[in-house]
């Protein structure tokens, strides 16, 4: 009826179908039946001919309410995906360089300017124990800064974005992948994307670990960290294009107070970490460095929906890939090109997906490890 709607990308993982829209640089998962009526009604020249297709010929009522169901949800899904610009309204303001920090990662060193505490709150935090009180030589420049109410951010005093304050986050999200590109010499483009969700690596794979704000995800990472194994990335964890591996992402673990009580006994020096508070929506926060892995980058075996639920058993259990791409699509970044799309799907349909139910810390830390040694 109208091709042009259709997805670019399809395909079936478990029970479910993975669509992708261009136009829209949306994943849509849905049902078989659901996807047997959508091709018929892309392939039929009229809406006449969808209606004769349907089973239930009698029931013009149940036609029209399945034909507009169908139309709705294919307007949805090829809204068209928009990028922000205004990116040439704003010049660097080298004025509110009020704070200097630098960070020195292996061999590349990176200095960010602050125009505040409060803005130096939003980056530094996450990276401070790479932080470098000695002045070396700067390989790339980074400036964030308040202004007229937007938080800008400038790289080698180019504008790379500038969001309303209360979108701090999206600055928080672009510095990350510009640092990222800077220290695995990666553009962009390079990318499939960046997932929102963690990832723990035993040197030779690695599972990333998703899950809402509060479910424990942070917390399992950190006592992960603690018995031996490695934290890959914290919260956004870079996907490869060219391998489709997990790269590296030096963030520290970012550890909520209400875990603090539950880690001080377990890691060391838990207690001497500095509490950043940033606002009272996320609370006082402890960010934990963890040994770097050997590589800077591993293949991803699986993922991991992260349930902590008091006084639960622990239980590794399968769960569909609808579940996990609803928890983990709405807060990652994923790249636009039709061959990245492509790439995201060949790689999500060859892990296994599971959802881990914890509360005891032993046997949990166990649980993953065994998992580990059967991938």
């Amino acid at each position: 009826m109208n091709t042009a709607l259709a997805p670019v990308e399809q395909l079936l993982i478990g029970d479910f179908w993975v669509l992708w829209y261009a136009k829209s640089n949306t994943y849509s998962i849905v049902t078989t039946e659901f996807k047997l009526l959508l091709d018929e009604y892309l392939v039929s020249e009229s809406k006449t001919q969808f209606l004769n297709s349907l089973c239930f010929e009698e029931d013009k009522e149940l036609q029209n309410k399945i034909t507009k169901k169908v139309f709705s949800y294919l307007q949805s899904c090829n809204s068209p995906y928009t990028i922000p610009t205004n990116l040439n309204s704003a010049s660097l303001d080298k004025t509110k360089r009020y704070i200097s920090k630098q960070y020195t990662f292996k061999n590349k060193t990176v200095q960010v300017n602050y125009c505040s505490e409060l803005v130096l709150k939003t980056i530094h935090p996450s990276i401070a124990h790479y932080c470098n009180i000695s002045k070396s030589k700067v390989d790339v420049f980074f400036d964030v800064y308040l202004k007229e109410n937007h938080l800008h951010l400038f790289k080698n005093e180019e504008l790379i974005s500038y969001v309303p304050k209360k979108d701090y986050h999206y600055i928080q999200g672009k510095f990350i992948m510009q640092l990222l590109c800077e220290l695995h010499n990666k553009t962009e483009d390079d990318w499939i994307g960046s997932l929102h969700g963690s990832t723990i690596t035993d040197e030779k794979n690695s599972i990333l670990f998703v899950g809402k704000s509060g479910k424990g995800k942070s917390t399992l990472c950190a006592l992960l960290a603690n018995a031996g194994l490695k934290l890959l990335a914290d919260d956004v964890s870079p996907l490869h294009s060219k391998d489709q591996n997990i790269y590296y992402n030096p963030s520290a673990i970012s550890i909520k107070q209400g875990t603090f009580k539950l880690l001080e006994p377990l890691v060391e020096n838990f207690k001497n970490l500095p509490i950043v508070n940033f606002n009272k929506t996320k609370g006082d926060l402890k960010y934990l460095p963890t040994i770097k892995p050997k590589q800077n980058n591993y293949p991803c075996r699986a993922i991991i929906l992260v349930n902590y639920k008091s006084e639960s058993e622990t239980l590794l259990e399968p769960v569909s890939i609808k579940t996990i791409l609803e928890t983990i699509i709405e807060d990652s970044w994923l790249s636009p090109n039709p061959k990245h799309a492509e790439q995201f799907l060949n790689w999500l349909k060859d892990l296994e997906l599971y959802q881990l139910t914890y509360s005891d810390t032993t046997s949990v830390i166990k649980e993953v490890s065994n998992l580990f040694k059967e991938l």
